[in-house]
């Protein structure tokens, strides 16, 4: 009698776990998400929509039944009134100049500081402050604590050397604007630097030194080319916000004495003539300027973070 084996019977197995598909796995990931992106297109994108669509028609406010479809005429009045021409004008050199001063106001203030020295922390923080100011009070400080030609900290100095007593404000107005923006904008200039000069190569500098080179040629040779970029960015950045700018033109000049910028002159024609046509066009130039700009930022932003990242 012989005996029989039987192989035995394999376990059936467990069926495999679904895997999503990767446009699910990038929706899964995206979701959370959603919520911020939708409150984003509803706050900003739907009114810049609808400023798009009343930039394209003669709408006065105090006659809303008169208003009429015309096109691009808006646009054609904005570049070509003179008023509005000037107003472009005075908001190109009112940016140019806060820009560059600040560029090199920062530089300086930079260098100082990527230097050791005892108290370079309070110091640092203070150069900070102007920065952290709220835009109407940084205003409000400059035309009344400094600008004031009866109480003024600057015409106290000058009566306590006996010098002249000027107005500020009504004698030199688009400067009063520019040194107050000046004052707000260079920490924000001296970061931008002071982080670049911190990210240089020690040893390269090092060597350079043992060579024999001067703190002149160091800074001519290694650290400006070092720095382009972040130039680039501060002059970029800071010209996004200033052409944009409003508060100071507001309080110290409210767009007297030749100092109306584009922002100003959008919101006079706005609240004050109820153009809201008008306005509206001009607001859009003013947000086309702004991303123009915006996207030459957003590339140099990436090829800083592309030089990081190849950074060994």
């Amino acid at each position: 009698m012989t005996a029989t084996t039987t192989a035995p019977v394999a376990a059936p197995s467990a069926p495999a776990p679904h895997t999503p598909s990767p446009r699910l796995r990038a929706w899964a990931t995206r979701a959370p998400l959603l919520p911020a992106l939708v409150f984003m297109i509803v706050v900003t994108q739907l009114p810049f929509v609808a400023t798009v669509v009343i930039s394209f028609f003669d709408w006065n406010a105090l006659y809303p039944k008169a208003r009429r479809f015309t096109g691009f005429d808006n646009y054609h009045q904005v570049l070509t009134d003179a008023d509005l021409r000037h107003s472009v004008w005075t908001t190109v050199l009112l940016t140019a100049t806060v820009v560059l001063v600040s560029l090199v106001l920062g530089l300086v203030l930079a260098l100082l500081l990527d230097q050791r020295f005892r108290g370079r922390g309070v110091v640092r923080t203070l150069l900070i402050a102007p920065f952290l100011v709220v835009p109407v009070a940084a205003a409000l400080l400059w035309k009344h604590v400094l600008y004031n030609p009866e109480y003024g900290l600057l015409n106290g100095l000058l009566h306590y050397v006996g010098g002249p007593q000027p107005d500020w404000i009504s004698d030199t107005p688009l400067l009063a604007v520019e040194a107050s923006l000046v004052w707000q904008w260079t920490p924000f200039m001296m970061l931008i630097l002071l982080a670049g000069l911190q990210s240089r190569d020690q040893q390269q500098i090092e060597a350079a030194r043992v060579d024999g080179a001067s703190d002149w040629q160091i800074f001519r040779h290694l650290t400006l080319p070092h720095l382009r970029r972040y130039l680039e960015l501060g002059a970029l950045l800071g010209s996004i916000y200033i052409v944009q700018n409003f508060d100071a033109v507001f309080t110290i000049t409210s767009g007297g004495l030749g100092t109306a910028n584009l922002p100003y002159t959008v919101y006079q024609s706005f609240y004050q003539a109820h153009e809201n046509g008008l306005a509206s066009a001009a607001g859009v130039l003013v947000v086309i300027g702004s991303i123009v700009i915006a996207t030459f930022a957003l590339r140099v932003v990436s090829s800083l973070f592309r030089e990081e990242v190849s950074r060994p």
